[in-house]
């Protein structure tokens, strides 16, 4: 049986309970605590809409990959019918083509749909650290009022 680690209760921990007797001049602990929740709400949020881009993009890619096995099962049909050999090679030159530009658009496709979603985890985490510095410039003002 393994030892059970310092850290194993970390998360059960009540910060709150932990902190109540905590006392430090012109510091409010709930202000404290209640940006820290805010800010591991911002975090999670942010994992959130990463994990959903991750999704969609797989699922994209595997849109993908069925688009072209079914393809490719077209092609090889098309190429077993008669002709010249010219005429074959003719034609598997447009179809490696068309199958190159569809490849990068595909390629293109899927990185802007994971930029747009790291785009948009980065903006919920900026727009909390912008709304903490807020929170911590407010508390030293009250603070040096008082």
């Amino acid at each position: 049986m393994a030892a059970k680690s310092a850290f194993s209760s970390f998360p059960e921990m009540d910060f709150t309970k932990l902190f109540a007797d905590f006392r430090m001049p012109g510091v409010d602990v709930n202000t404290l605590l209640s940006a820290q929740r805010r800010n591991m709400e911002a975090l999670t949020n942010a994992n959130r809409v990463a994990f959903e881009g991750m999704q969609a993009v797989a699922q994209r890619q595997a849109e993908i990959l069925r688009q072209s096995m079914e393809e490719a099962t077209k092609v090889a049909s098309d190429l077993m019918t008669n002709g010249t050999p010219e005429q074959r090679i003719a034609k598997q030159t447009e179809i490696a083509k068309i199958a190159m530009e569809k490849a990068l658009a595909n390629m293109r496709e899927l990185s802007e749909m994971m930029a747009k979603s790291n785009s948009e985890a980065v903006n919920l985490i900026n727009q909390r650290m912008t709304e903490s510095l807020d929170e911590v410039k407010k508390a030293i003002d009250t603070a040096a009022k008082k």
